[in-house]
């Protein structure tokens, strides 16, 4: 498939975005990615955390150690293999929302204008290549689901089985909620999650990996 631009050239440029942090929206900008030539694997999430800030390498962090034992993976194959291509709704940590007892509270919304300049670019570079897609949080699945998501999060990845094909790459499909440990509770509360989605998730990656 023809690409848009060479790869090279549109990490750099996106690399160097600093959009946010001159509109006043993020209090500093550093886009933090994974984009090898020729990904399998497509994760698509939120933005990054704190520690994936200040380490410049994405879902460095507890629940990057969650989302590689929900697929199966190693660190090394994670961050090494060139399988995984990592492109969260924004590119920059947003910095906390300040409610919380220690003024940080959780991560802020991601900015929309990140997807909004960048978003169609970076999956020009991904489409015909993915053999797997995966959603990580309701930002992702509202971008990419649309009017096909469901009324919450929670129903959404209950049906995973009804989004067969990513709209925006065509790889096949998964919903996830977000790894984050604040989302323990509601894997407690949701078993079926960990018994019947990862297991599927998981031979899925394996096969991807093969092919890679």
């Amino acid at each position: 498939m023809a690409r848009p631009e060479p790869l090279s050239a549109f990490r750099k440029e996106l690399s160097a975005c600093r959009h946010c942090e001159r509109h006043g929206l993020i209090p500093e900008a550093r886009p933090v990615f994974q984009l090898p030539e020729g990904a399998r694997i497509g994760i698509f999430s939120q933005a990054p955390g704190n520690l994936a800030h200040q380490g410049g390498m994405p879902f460095l962090d507890p629940s990057g150690v969650r989302l590689r034992q929900w697929l199966g993976v190693s660190e090394a194959q994670f961050y090494n293999s060139g399988s995984f291509a990592i492109v969260p709704m924004a590119f920059c940590f947003p910095g906390y929302d300040g409610t919380g007892k220690t003024g940080k509270g959780g991560d802020r919304p991601p900015p929309r204008v990140c997807a909004e300049i960048w978003r169609e670019r970076a999956l020009e570079h991904l489409r015909g290549d993915l053999d797997l897609a995966l959603l990580i949080g309701s930002y992702a699945q509202a971008w990419h689901l649309g009017g096909a998501r469901r009324k919450t999060l929670t129903e959404t990845v209950r049906a995973w089985r009804d989004y067969p094909r990513d709209p925006a790459t065509g790889a096949k499909l998964y919903v996830l909620p977000h790894p984050s440990w604040r989302n323990t509770g509601w894997l407690k509360k949701n078993p079926w999650f960990e018994e019947e989605v990862v297991p599927a998730i998981r031979a899925d990656v394996r096969r991807a990996l093969e092919r890679t």
